[in-house]
């Protein structure tokens, strides 16, 4: 399988999907590392899929207030 993130916004609108992964860990790696970059680009929260399944989400992008 392939894991990919769906980026929303706040309303659970669909912006796009990332790339492919070809493991949880390094989808994982790659949201920590670019979640300042989809946050200015709009990016409210994710969904981790792993092919059709959804993992978890949505995951908030932005820090509790």
């Amino acid at each position: 399988m392939s894991w990919t993130w769906t980026l929303e916004t706040a309303a659970g609108d669909v912006i796009r999907s990332s790339e492919e992964f070809e493991s949880r860990g390094d989808a994982e790696s790659w949201i920590g590392e670019a979640f300042g970059d989809l946050v200015a680009d709009g990016v409210d929260q994710v969904r981790l899929f792993d092919g059709e399944n959804e993992v978890y989400g949505p995951m908030s992008l932005h820090a509790d207030s």
